[in-house]
């Protein structure tokens, strides 16, 4: 199964008081990990709620694989910071629920469950409850449920933005491992600009008025590539273009 192409077509986006985003103008190839860095209160989580169908835009169109996006589909799973797995299940029950929704009997479930927490080192742990795992192992059960469904996109906000320092950087060669066997394209949000440079092909800078810098990242997902001039490169083109939004990143580039 192939991963959808996304498209945003002069969108604007937001509720409430009015659009966060304006003109947006973006395209996430087929299978493509596209980072979406940007100051606080730029559209970012909006920009990955609108993805999922979850939040209509204001004006232009959302598109993914060519079909307006008009509302929640399991082709598109959305991955929060919180884990948001249901405390009264187990691993296994957690991983399984989005399978049970789409009608998988109980053999089929239980082995594409099985499936997934061995790939994210959890199979010892699946007759566990949440609050019996630490907040990594509960993240990389949110990871197991969100890619059991097969999905074509998913769409990660922040995932590991909660998670310790030596945590997150276990999840981000956890991810990058799970991404080279699925074909899905990845939205992926987040504050930190060396997470970006790691874990995507290309990195979106979003500000109001749409897409501010897109960077093409040297070999993508390789951590012997970190801190070679490339990607020191790239590092300085971001950090530039953040800090002409958000003055807290400009001591980060010295």
């Amino acid at each position: 199964m192939s991963g959808l192409a996304l498209r945003a077509e002069r969108v604007s986006l937001g509720h409430g008081a009015g659009p966060v985003v304006r003109e947006l103008d973006f395209d996430v190839r087929p299978g493509e990990v596209l980072a979406v860095l940007g100051a606080s209160g730029c559209g970012k989580s909006t920009l990955l709620r609108s993805l999922a169908g979850l939040l209509p835009v204001v004006a232009g169109r959302l598109l993914a694989d060519g079909e307006p996006v008009t509302g929640p589909s399991p082709e598109r799973a959305l991955m929060f910071q919180d884990d948001a797995l249901l405390p009264w299940r187990t691993v296994r029950r957690n991983v399984e629920l989005p399978l049970a929704i789409r009608g998988l009997d109980r053999a089929a479930r239980r082995d594409r469950a099985g499936l997934w927490l061995d790939r994210v080192g959890l199979a010892h742990h699946a007759d566990r409850l949440p609050a019996q795992l630490s907040g990594g192992m509960r993240q990389r059960v949110q990871l197991a449920r969100t890619l059991a469904g097969e999905p074509r996109a998913v769409l990660m906000d922040e995932p590991f933005g909660a998670l310790d320092a030596q945590t997150r950087g276990a999840m981000q060669r956890l991810l990058a491992d799970v991404l080279s066997s699925t074909a899905a394209t990845v939205v992926f949000v987040t504050h930190d600009v060396d997470e970006a440079l790691f874990v995507a092909d290309r990195v979106a800078v979003l500000e109001p008025g749409g897409v501010r810098t897109l960077v093409d990242v040297p070999e993508p997902r390789d951590p012997a590539t970190r801190g070679t001039p490339l990607v020191r490169a790239a590092r300085m083109e971001l950090l530039g273009a953040l800090g002409a939004t958000d003055p807290y990143v400009r001591s980060l580039s010295s």
